[in-house]
């Protein structure tokens, strides 16, 4: 007979779960008891990544085979002892989201059916000036996790030459999310700015391999460096977090020699992960102890406008018109001409 609930302790604190048989990764067969303990297992790895963070919960409260949806706003029913950060939107309207801080307050969200958290950039005590620069290496079609290893490589080169630091770790599909700790002293426009820096200099060193290109119809067979992933609004699936695909995958911390070694997504997964964090532990767990400038990705900004005529590059778009934001007009619908409608709207 299944269980209506149960009541796990963690720490001081008391987080009931229920229907903790019901299947949430029907493929594997995996229960939200299952995701509930492997997040007890990462507890210390998921709460560095997300403490005092506003984080959007990504919901499958029926499995990941279900209705799903992305959960901003705190629910009405949120115990008193978990905090929230207030986020304002790029429309000017804002959201009190949760900041989990502990591992009863992953549990509390687990039990609402969250598999995934997308905390912001910023910690709840400032909310404007982001303390992460976010790189997501995104595999295009016909292009795989190997080419998003080779350009992780030179990558590193690239932040290293500009007095940044990365941490790798792999995004739970095909692709690699390099984060960089900064000292939370720039505003979102700059910080993107200062992304776009950076993958246009990756783009230089690897022109076959690695493109900026915002539409998809210019990709080509390449790794796209996604520098919107820094406009606000925009998150990034937290380190440890397992992400929503019939394997249960896991967005897994990675050393550089991990990521030169031969490390793969399919190793880390919701079965596999806890064993290996047991081993050897956060491998990230130094990541807020040096914080970078982006004086010189900011410099190599101003470089690239002034004397390449590289300027801004289009926002998502659900995003308000920019200040220097090109047109968002896909090449294509471009090249018709106004007599054939030039739509801005994009992918």
């Amino acid at each position: 007979m299944a269980q209506e609930a149960l009541e796990l302790t963690v720490g001081e604190r008391t987080v009931r779960l229920s229907h903790p048989d019901k299947v949430y990764f029907p493929e594997r067969g995996y229960t939200k008891y299952d995701l509930a303990r492997y997040y007890l297992a990462v507890a210390d790895g998921i709460v560095r990544a997300l403490k005092d963070r506003p984080t959007t919960m990504e919901r499958y409260p029926d499995g990941v085979q279900g209705e799903s949806f992305f959960q901003k706003r705190a629910p009405k029913n949120l115990p008193e002892w978990i905090p929230t950060g207030r986020i304002a939107f790029p429309s000017g309207r804002y959201a009190d989201e949760i900041c989990p801080g502990e591992a009863a307050a992953v549990l509390w969200a687990a039990n609402l059916g969250c598999v995934t958290f997308h905390p912001w950039p910023v910690r709840r005590t400032d909310t404007e000036h982001p303390d992460e620069l976010r790189i997501d290496l995104d595999p295009q079609p016909g292009t795989g996790y190997a080419d998003a290893v080779r350009a992780a490589v030179e990558l590193r080169d690239v932040l290293d030459g500009l007095g940044l630091t990365g941490w790798p770790k792999t995004s739970g599909g095909r692709g690699l999310h390099v984060f960089v700790p900064i000292a939370p002293r720039w505003t979102f426009v700059q910080v993107r700015r200062a992304a776009i820096a950076v993958a246009r200099e990756l783009e230089r060193r690897m022109p076959q391999e690695v493109t900026t290109a915002w539409w998809k119809e210019e990709r080509g067979a390449k790794v796209f460096v996604d520098y919107n992933q820094t406009a606000r609004d925009r998150t990034i699936a937290s380190a440890y977090s397992v992400r929503p695909r019939p394997h249960a995958p896991v967005s897994a911390p990675l050393t550089w020699d991990e990521v030169t070694g031969g490390a793969v997504p399919e190793d880390f997964d919701l079965a596999t992960m806890p064993a290996r964090f047991e081993a050897v532990g956060d491998v990230h767990a130094g990541m807020e102890d040096g914080p970078c400038g982006l004086e010189y990705a900011l410099e190599l900004a101003d470089r690239d406008e002034s004397e390449h005529g590289l300027g801004d590059l289009p926002y998502p778009p659900e995003h308000p018109k920019m200040k220097g934001e090109p047109k968002r007009v896909q090449p294509s619908r471009a090249r018709k001409g106004p007599d054939e409608g030039t739509s801005d709207t994009k992918e």
